[in-house]
């Protein structure tokens, strides 16, 4: 049985999404430096200045290049494509988020990863024989 279309592109459309949120992170909450007087020091600094605070101090610390690591190692250890996703997805906001080492290398395990894993669901032929035999005439 052949996977729908939509169960192929699903991962791959929310690894877009998990991209895009991340720009939306780093460009409108991290980098702006409206965002970062408004959280200095200031007694009365909005309630999300701590969230914005932890996300800084995630990739200061590395953190989430470490995460991504950890992600992809678990993607070459357990061939499962959730595995394979979170790798993709852990790198892809760990290099949105200043960790670019760790994030890339991520990101290029978790996409082929879960390219391969799609590639061994969804059997290329069209006469459901499968890939071991091989016939002479079409």
């Amino acid at each position: 049985m052949k996977p729908s279309l939509l169960r192929l592109s699903l991962p791959w459309l929310l690894l877009a999404a998990v991209g895009l949120l991340a720009v939306v992170l780093r460009y409108g909450v991290i980098e702006p430096s409206d965002m970062t007087h408004l959280c200095d020091g200031a007694a009365t600094h909005p309630a999300w200045c701590q969230w914005r605070q932890a996300a800084v101090m995630g990739f200061l610390s590395y953190g989430y290049g470490w995460a991504a690591l950890a992600a992809a190692l678990l993607a070459l250890a357990w061939k499962h494509p959730f595995t394979a996703w979170l790798a993709a997805a852990a790198g892809l906001f760990a290099l949105q988020m200043y960790c670019y080492e760790g994030g890339a290398f991520a990101v290029l395990v978790g996409c082929l990863r879960l390219l391969r894993l799609q590639a061994g669901a969804s059997p290329g032929d069209e006469d459901g024989q499968g890939d071991s035999e091989v016939q002479t005439q079409p």
